[in-house]
Order: structure tokens, then sequence, then C-alpha cells
């Protein structure tokens, strides 16, 4: 029964084997017809779109191959167009010439026709030339037997008449030439500078140059003297100026030869009276501190300056000499306030003229430059001034501006000629500068002895604070003539043996009185 049983499982497994394998197989058999079928799909549709792939690109290479076509057919035609006006202009050119050359024919046989006519005018005039100078010579005989000359003497009569009526002409049209180009120059430099003053109106304030410190009290006074004087020493031995303290009630009083050593003291000593300390090593220290500030103010005014009128990249140098000269006075002016002026005025009158305005202002503001030297260096300041701006990177034409403003070496430039008329215009405005008493006297006073020193002379005023001098001369020993020389000499002499600013003007006065009495 057992064997029974276990031969029906052995077949119920072959069964269910066999029957799974069969399955099995029907399945795959199955989804492999279905795969095929897919894909004979795809290669249908791969088929059908590589067709169209091949039909667009055998389109679209088509379309190029017209395009290029297209392109190339224009090109040729453009080319074609060229050379058709090229042929065109040729041809042109050809007719132009074949023109020319028939017009060159015409004009050759012309000359050709005239060369002919004056040869046998050449002919003919030679023919006749031996019977022109016969007549010629007894219509000279003629001549010389008639006036009583030979022909050299009438000629030389004739040519001596002729050049004393030209010199006589040619006087009058140079004095009336000239008279007009004075008159006309005077009015324009008058017109020039009257603009160039009205336009820059700068008021001026004298400035003293005695230097004082106010104290508070007495006891300061003390307190900067020190024990046994040791403080007074120490700030004497700083700043190198000396310190004046006397029974001026409220007041020291600083005395120096040097501007910016007694601005540096001025500095110090204030400081020290604010602080309340003083004694030698502190003195020192403010003094230093002082020093390093003034120069920063240097610098600083230096710069404003060179800003003021426009003078773009100086030289460091040129600055600090620019600041040096706000501590630096000229008959009681400012010299720097002195040179911005005159960049202004020379400024302004480079404008009416059309000249270089950047250039003539700034040799205006540098034209002073040689005053902020020290005495070691030997010269005129104008001249120190020339050679410094030269050493410090400026261009001739500045350099000479600024050499030539006292006349000690020609101008190159209009510009440069400027600087001598705008440095007097601004010396001798009114207010802008201060002379003693006692100068002054002596200049009217010498201005007087050389107008005496000429013979003839009667009496000689110096008027307008010397600016003008009027002579009157005796009759009897100048007549007209004398007195236009006595006004050139004098004039000369005045040039050569004063110094001024601005001009003196001369008047010479000749006057003869007759009296009679009737009885």
């Amino acid at each position: 029964m057992e064997s029974e049983t276990t031969l029906y499982l052995i077949a119920a497994t072959a069964a269910g084997v066999i029957l799974g394998i069969s399955a099995t197989w029907t399945y795959f058999r199955l989804s492999l017809g279905k795969f095929k079928t897919y894909a004979m799909q795809i290669l249908s549709r791969a088929e059908i779109e590589a067709n169209d792939l091949k039909k667009a690109g055998e389109l679209s290479l088509k379309h190029y191959q017209i395009e290029q076509q297209r392109h190339i057919e224009q090109t040729w035609q453009n080319e074609r167009r060229k050379l058709q006006r090229e042929e065109e202009r040729i041809k042109m050119r050809e007719d132009k010439l074949e023109s020319r050359w028939s017009q060159v024919e015409k004009k050759l046989s012309e000359i050709e026709r005239s060369e002919n006519a004056l040869n046998a005018q050449k002919l003919r005039l030679n023919e006749g030339k031996v019977s022109l100078d016969a007549l010629q010579n007894k219509l000279i005989a003629e001549l010389e037997k008639a006036s009583g000359l030979s022909a050299s003497e009438a000629k030389e009569l004739l040519i001596g008449r002729v050049h004393s009526e030209v010199k006589a002409d040619a006087a009058n049209l140079t004095r009336r030439i000239r008279k007009e180009a004075e008159e006309e120059a005077e009015y324009e430099a008058s017109k020039i500078i009257a603009t160039a003053i009205n336009r820059l109106a700068t008021a001026y304030v004298s400035e003293a140059t005695v230097c004082t410190v106010s104290i508070p009290n007495d006891e300061m006074k003390g307190r900067i003297i020190g024990r046994d004087g040791r403080n007074i020493r120490a700030l004497e031995n700083s700043t190198g100026v000396n310190f004046v303290i006397d029974d001026t009630p409220g007041a020291v009083v600083i005395s120096g030869f040097d501007p910016i050593r007694k601005h540096i003291a001025k500095t110090a000593l204030v400081e020290l009276l604010q602080d309340g300390r003083i004694h030698p090593t502190r003195i020192e220290e403010v003094v230093e501190k002082s020093a390093i500030n003034v120069q920063k103010q240097i610098k600083q005014q230096g710069e404003d300056a060179a800003l003021r009128a426009c003078a773009m990249n100086l030289h460091p140098e040129l600055i600090m000499l620019l600041g040096k000269l706000r501590f630096r006075y000229s008959y009681g002016q400012n010299v720097l306030d002195h040179s911005l002026e005159v960049s202004h005025l020379m400024g302004l009158m480079a404008a009416e003229l059309g000249l270089d305005i950047r250039r003539a202002k700034r040799i205006g503001l540098l034209h002073d430059i040689g005053k902020a030297v020290s005495h070691e260096v030997e010269g005129s300041h104008a001249i120190i001034g020339h050679d410094f701006a030269l050493r410090f990177g400026e261009s001739k034409e500045v350099a000479n501006g600024i050499g030539c403003h006292h006349f000690e070496m020609e101008p190159l430039t209009v510009e440069a000629a400027l600087c001598s008329s705008a440095d007097a215009i601004s010396a001798s405005r009114t207010g802008a500068r201060i002379e003693a008493v006692e100068e002054y006297v002596k200049r009217l006073k010498k201005l007087e002895d050389i107008a005496f020193e000429f013979p003839g002379v009667d009496k000689a005023y110096a008027l307008q604070a010397g600016r003008e001098i009027r002579i009157v001369v005796l009759p009897d020993m100048i007549d007209d003539d004398g007195v236009v020389n006595l006004a050139r000499d004098l004039t000369k002499k005045i040039e050569n043996e004063l110094h001024y600013p601005g001009k003196i003007k001369v008047t010479v006065i000749r006057e003869k009185r007759v009296v009679e009495y009737a009885v």
C-alpha cells in the first residue's frame, strides 16, 4: 500500500514538473512573439524617421547650395559692376587726356607761331637799331646844348632832387606813423592796465614788523627770565632771536632778523605762557614743537597760494619757498600777497592780450621767490629766482619771466615782459607800501638835485609824491630844440640813478616874457 502511494506521488510530481515545464515554455514562446512584434515596430519607426531625416538633410543641402550659388552670383555681379565703373573711369581719363593733349598741341603751335613772330620782330629791331641809336645820340646832344649841362651832370642833379624829395617824404611818413603808433600803444596800454586794476581791487593794511607778546602781569616776566636768567638764555639759544624784557608793562618784545625764527619764538612763548611751566627742558620741547607747526603752516600757505594762482604741479621746494614769503615784507607789503596780486594782474592782462593765462599767472606767482632764500645765496632775488625755477623743473619761459622782471635779462616771451608792469602796478598801488619819511624826503631831494645838475635849469619841483618833476629853464640859455634834448637826457639820468616803482613824468617849461612900457 505504501509503495503504491509512493509511486503515485512520484508520478504526480513528475506530471507536475512536466506541466510546469510545458507552461513555462508556452509562456516564453508567447512572450518572445510579443517582443519580436515590438522590435519590428521599433525598426519600422526608426526606418521611417531615418527616411525623414534623410529627406530633411537633402532639402537643407539643396537650400545651402542654392544660397551659396546666389551669393556667388551676387559677388560676381558686384565685381562686374566695379569693373564696369573702372572701365568707365579709365575711359573718361583717356578722353580727358586726349582733350588735354589736343590743347597742348594747340598751345605748342601757338608758341611756335609766337616765336617766329618774335624772331621776325627781333630782326627788324636789329636792322633799325643803328638808326635809333643815332637818333638818341642826336637828341641827347641837343638837350645838352639847350640846358648847358652834360648828361652825367643832369643825371646827378635829377637824382639829388629825387633823393631829397624822397627823404623828406620818408621823414614825414615816419614821424606820422610813429606818432600814430605811440598814440595807439598808449591808448591800448592804458585800457589794458585800467581794466586789470579795476577787476582786481585789493585792500591793503600796513602790517607792523615789531613782534610783541602780551603777558598777564609783571610776575610772569620774572618766570620768563628764570633763576639767574637760565630760562631766557634757553629761549634765545633754542630760537636764535633776542627777547627784550624792559620796563614796558604787559609786553615782551621779540627781536630777530629772520622772520620765521621770530614767528617760531612768538608761538613758543605764547604756548609757554598758556601752559605755565617754564623751564629749560620744557622750553626746548615747546620750541621744537613750534618749529614743526610753523613748517606745516609754511607748506599750507604755499599750497593755498599755488591753488589760488592755478599753478599746478609745483615742486615741493617751490611750495615751501612760497610759504616762507608769508613771513617776509617789502616796505610793509607782505611779499606773498604781493606775489598773488601780481599773478592775478598778469592773468587779467594776458587775457586782454590773448596770451597764455596760466603761464602768465605762474610767472607772477613765482617772480619774487628769490626773496625767500637766505643771504647765504649771492645775487639779486630775480636771478636767484630764475636759477631756482630752472633747478626745480620750471620751463625756460617761466624762469625767464622771473629773471627779467627787474630788467636784468631780456624777456623771451610777451608774458615775461608783462611781469615788470604788473610788479610796478602792485607796488605803486595806494597804501601798498610804506616808506620812511626820511627816505621819502631824500628821494624827492635827489630828484630835484638831478635836475639842477643840467645847465640852464632855473627851478625844479618834485610833485605828486615824486611821480612828476616840473622844470623851468632859462630861455636865454636853452632854445626850443634844447628843451627836447634836456627832457630826454634828464629822463635817462633819472632811470640810471634812481630806483622807483611805476614811472616819473618829466615836464620841461620854457617861457620868455618881453615887457615894455609905453610912456
